[in-house]
């Protein structure tokens, strides 16, 4: 069965560092598999160019249920997830949540909010977290002087618009089994690339939440959950999931219809 709210077994992770200031080393340090280092540190910068993007750096943290920015707020900086997890939502005209992402350690949200200079979803922290921002004005002032910053900006809103797409083939072309092993095999690909077990890891979201962000009922998340348990497919002990055979979940991905 998908782990309840209530279930909580939290896996190992870097601590937060505290203060209001993060300094490049920091960033190598806690940061080295984030992608925000790809603003902070583009190959190729002198340390004069290191020096000022040092100073568009500082952090924030938020506790579980806490909004790191809200919808409608005002759009000034873009955030890296240095410790912990977020998930974005939007509200569905009936005035339902529905969950549009699902942002870990390494990832860059808040660009919901250029075109409009406001977020039109809002970020709420999974667990206590802990994220470096950049403030845009200041960021795009010196991307201009300094073109890898620039390039690196243009990949990492790319990146953005690749991933929405991804999540809209999910949610048009899979069936319900499909999209529960997708979402499963995509946090451990994600995780393996920050340097965790790609088999063993915590869900952070709820089954309701993960249910909103695949399109699914609650129901039908939790049946799932326990047929892939029962099949030996995955081991689920509270929020811990174990992948027993990551084999058999591509499988589900490729059986469509």
């Amino acid at each position: 069965m998908v782990p309840d709210a209530s279930q909580l077994a939290d896996a190992a992770s870097p601590q937060p560092i505290g203060g209001a200031r993060v300094s490049i080393d920091d960033l190598r340090a806690v940061c080295s598999g984030c992608s925000m280092r790809e603003l902070c540190m583009p190959f190729g910068l002198d340390a004069d160019d290191l020096a000022q993007i040092d100073t568009l750096v500082g952090s924030r943290q938020r506790h579980k249920g806490e909004a790191l920015y809200d919808t409608g707020e005002t759009f000034d900086a873009l955030y890296a997830v240095r410790v912990g997890s977020l998930k974005t939502a939007v509200l569905a005209e009936d005035g339902r949540e529905q969950v549009t992402g699902y942002h870990m350690i390494g990832d860059i949200l808040g660009f919901d909010g250029m075109a409009t200079d406001r977020h039109v979803s809002r970020a709420i922290a999974l667990e206590d977290t802990d994220v470096c921002v950049m403030r845009f004005e200041r960021l795009q002032l010196l991307a201009q002087r300094v073109p890898a910053l620039q390039s690196n900006l243009r990949r990492l809103l790319s990146r953005e618009i690749s991933r929405d797409q991804s999540v809209m083939l999910l949610l048009g072309s899979m069936r319900a089994e499909a999209r529960v092993a997708a979402f499963l095999l995509d946090l451990a690909e994600r995780y393996r690339r920050r340097g965790y077990s790609s088999t063993q890891y915590v869900l952070r979201m709820t089954g309701e939440e993960i249910g909103s962000y695949l399109g699914l009922k609650l129901e039908t998340v939790s049946r799932l959950f326990s047929k892939l348990q029962n099949e030996g497919i995955v081991r689920v002990q509270g929020r811990n999931v174990a992948l027993l055979d990551p084999g058999a979940l591509r499988q589900l991905c490729a059986a469509r219809e």
